[in-house]
């Protein structure tokens, strides 16, 4: 389909009537370009392989045919997603529950590592249609034989080159080994790399080729930042940002139609002109609303997507993300409402940690990067408003006649006995008005800010780094302590973090079962719910492998990472203590002498540096950590051996 070519409307599609219905009350129009390709393929049951970037519009491209299909009478699993992550394993369930929203008695399932098992369990006891999960889940649940494939229609393979990346691919094949001859397999991925076309080749019959190239343009006249903030600071920041930014009018686009009446009204009560605008208000009252934002007797308007279709406004000089878009054509349409006819304008985009994803998306997307920006602190604030305050004045010298009022300078001065300056101190006091210019006065925790500004200083540190470039040899500087053989027993200390401390753990898995550092990173990530970057050195030998995890990890996550199997190999992941034994590294390595030596041919394979990703770190211990503790008691580690019958691979479809 070209470029120019008049994209169809969703009912000629072929899809059921329940889901134009969600569509509708969704506010999708038309579909897009990728939309247009896959469904009609999807829906006459072609194998497909789907070349397409975040953000493109995918998850409705494979959703929507494959739910058209979806028996609900039946309560067996007939769609199954994989997913590199649990945020995409959670964003595409929550995607599909919207589409199905009119199918009765539909139920979707998200399964991923670090969630409570017994939940899980529950759900697919009860039955589902559609599960959404990470590659490492999946197979367990189908080990242990509380997840059924027999019955399954159709597997999609979403972000293949990221499970790739991350080192699931063999997890990935495993599970296309394990699903009936006549599934129907759709694979999307933003690059084809060699691997992933050998899985195309391998599992997919006569599939059709679809590439969407990506040519979404923002105008050069914006200038685009992304401010890191946590959902629940989010009002926080957007106070902060209206106190020093220099704006007119603004736009905030929020998701749902309840956040933009939500948003408006705590902007209200902090003294700023905001209203909403949503699809629920009456075209009347929409008139009204844009009539006072373009005569200036509002500033702030919280919209939708859909209900800010259309609207250009000369004296929007700002956009504001409060909510980031899942769509990157979204996000251009979100921005394109400032900078219009050359003019300058200003988007700001609020992320917090599991939303990277989607920002580097928009990047790619748009071919521009989006700047960093720092929470304004409290000495910004008060900078700003003396700065403002004193331009007032300056104004009123230079407009107004003020020789009537020096005489009642002069009688206070000679009446109270009291300076000029004291006077003009006291008339400044009472025209700050509720904008206190004392620095003690505003309501802002100045501890906060310090941490804040420490955290960001240290994401930009790592942001700054060259993409792709190696932070060092092994993450860390030289380590703490060697014993006699010259191994490392000691965990060595993050590069970046080295206030966390770390210990170091043995492995069961090494070169033998052909384990690469992606694979036990990509394990422990999901097993542990921890980020890559607190993930430490990790050393491969013959038949076992050491890495560094922060000390203190809770013991239930602990024992689920024990039994984590990766590489069809159980982790069996125990601690070792500083100075430990050397046999505590395993006994087939040790020389004659009792030194250590390396396996035979190969070099320990030391793991590359993480992709970068948001840190979340609270007092010395990593966030991720943290939660785990929280939420310690709820997951369940114990997984079953694979059995022989199970465990080999199916032969690949012809």
């Amino acid at each position: 389909m070209s470029s120019d070519q008049a994209l169809p409307a969703f009912d000629t599609l072929g899809l059921t009537p329940p889901l134009l219905k969600a569509l509708e009350v969704i506010g999708y129009e038309t579909p897009s370009p990728i939309q247009a390709e896959c469904i009609p393929l999807l829906m006459e049951g072609h194998d497909l392989v789907g070349q397409a970037q975040t953000g493109t519009g995918k998850t409705a491209a494979f959703a929507l045919p494959l739910l058209s299909r979806i028996d609900v009478s039946k309560s067996v699993t007939q769609m199954l997603v994989l997913a590199p992550t649990r945020e995409l394993a959670i964003q595409v369930a929550e995607a599909c529950q919207s589409y199905a929203k009119f199918l009765p008695n539909f139920h979707v399932l998200p399964i991923y590592g670090g969630s409570s098992y017994s939940t899980q369990l529950r759900q697919l006891k009860r039955g589902v249609q559609v599960v959404v999960g990470t590659p490492g889940r999946v197979m367990d649940h189908m080990r242990r034989g509380t997840l059924k494939l027999d019955q399954l229609q159709a597997l999609v393979l979403d972000e293949a080159d990221e499970m790739l990346r991350m080192g699931f691919i063999d997890d990935v094949e495993w599970v296309l080994g394990h699903t009936p001859d006549d599934c129907q397999i759709a694979l999307f991925s933003a690059t084809m790399p060699k691997e992933i076309r050998k899985v195309a080749r391998q599992y997919l019959k006569e599939p059709q080729e679809i590439k969407i190239a990506a040519k979404t343009t923002t105008a050069t006249t914006i200038r685009q930042r992304y401010l890191p903030t946590n959902n629940s600071q989010k009002l926080d920041a957007m106070t902060r940002l209206l106190e020093t930014e220099n704006f007119d009018g603004i736009i905030t686009f929020v998701r749902t139609k309840v956040a933009t009446t939500e948003l408006a009204d705590k902007l209200s009560a902090r003294g700023y002109a905001a209203e909403a605008l949503n699809g629920d208000i009456p075209q009347a009252r929409r008139e009204k609303i844009v009539a006072q934002l373009r005569a200036g007797k509002l500033d702030i308007l919280v919209a939708t997507d859909v209900a800010a279709r259309g609207l250009d406004v000369e004296r929007i000089s700002h956009v504001i993300n409060y909510d980031i878009p899942t769509d990157t054509e979204a996000y251009v349409h979100r921005i394109g409402r400032t900078g219009r006819a050359g003019r300058a304008g200003e988007a700001i985009l609020f992320v917090n940690q599991r939303e990277h994803r989607l920002l580097r998306a928009i990047e790619r997307a748009t071919k521009q990067s989006i700047e960093k920006m720092r929470l304004p602190s409290q000495r910004d604030i008060y900078e700003t408003r003396v700065a403002k305050f004193k331009q007032r004045v300056c104004d009123v010298l230079a407009q107004e006649e003020l020789d009537f009022l020096m005489p009642l300078v002069q009688e206070l001065q000679q009446e109270r006995d009291i300076s000029a300056e004291q006077i003009a101190a006291a008339f400044a006091f009472m025209a700050q008005g509720s904008q206190p210019l004392q620095l003690k006065d505003i309501p802002v925790d100045s501890k906060r800010d310090s941490r804040s500004q420490d955290r960001q200083d240290r994401q930009d540190r790592q942001d700054s780094r060259e993409p792709g470039k190696r932070r060092d040899k092994d993450r860390s500087d030289k380590p703490r302590h060697k014993d006699t053989s010259g191994l490392s027993i000691d965990a060595k200390p993050l590069k970046d973090f080295p206030e966390v401390d770390m210990r170091r753990y043995r492995i069961d898995v090494g070169y033998q079962h052909e384990v690469k550092p992606g694979n036990i990173v990509g394990a422990i990530a999901n097993e542990a719910g921890l980020e890559s970057c607190y993930i430490g050195h990790i050393e491969i030998f013959d038949d076992f492998s050491t890495v560094d995890l922060p000390d203190g990890m809770p013991k239930e996550i602990l024992r689920l990472l024990k039994n984590t199997w990766v590489c069809q190999q159980k982790l069996n992941m125990t601690p070792l203590q500083p100075g430990a034994a050397q046999e505590k590294l395993g006994k087939e390595h040790t020389k004659p002498d009792g030194g250590k030596s390396k396996p035979p041919g190969k070099s320990p394979q030391k793991r590359r540096s993480p992709s970068k990703r948001p840190l979340g770190k609270t007092e010395g211990k990593p966030a991720q950590v943290k939660a785990a503790q929280g939420k310690a008691g709820h997951g369940k580690s114990g997984q079953s051996k694979p059995k022989s019958k199970s465990g080999a691979a199916k032969k690949p479809r012809k």
